[in-house]
């Protein structure tokens, strides 16, 4: 999707530079929201994330929380492979379906992890971000010690 009628970008348009954005950082400069695309009461959630780290409300809180505990400390992500992507009756609303695939940084285990987001974009900014993730899949490559560690069936992507 092009720009907006409006001239700012789409909900297309913005997930696909959040794609180039994830795959450029390594480590606390590796962010799947960057701030320049969100706006500033930006919410994001992840319904299925433990409590506590569900919902975040506003850029400020976001950014907050995953340049203190996001993944992007752990992973360098490697691949972002889109599985399908989904156009809505809402013209600032897609809905996604992705694979990120990285290597977990402390170990050097790589993995992928497949997720579904519903991206709402207006005037060219990500207003709301809500993301189910395979949390299973996520704790499992971030717990698993590399092959020659005990771990002979270490998953590769």
């Amino acid at each position: 999707m092009a720009p907006s009628a409006t001239g700012t970008a789409g909900p297309l348009t913005v997930y696909r530079r959040m794609q180039e954005e994830l795959l450029r950082g390594e480590g606390a400069n590796a962010t799947l929201l960057p701030a320049e695309l969100l706006a500033e009461d930006v919410v994001v959630e992840t319904p299925f994330a433990p409590e506590g780290t569900r919902r975040y409300e506003g850029r400020e809180a976001w950014l907050s929380y995953y340049g203190e505990s996001g993944a992007g400390l752990l992973v360098r992500f490697e691949q972002f492979r889109e599985l399908a992507t989904h156009q809505t009756d809402d013209p600032e609303v897609i809905v996604v379906e992705y694979e990120l695939a990285g290597t977990v940084i402390a170990t050097g285990v790589r993995s992928s992890v497949t997720c579904v987001a519903v991206l709402e974009v207006r005037d060219g900014l990500i207003v709301h971000w809500r993301e189910y993730q395979d949390i299973p899949a996520m704790t499992e490559a971030l717990t698993r010690q590399p092959e020659g560690h005990g771990d002979a069936g270490a998953t590769v992507y």
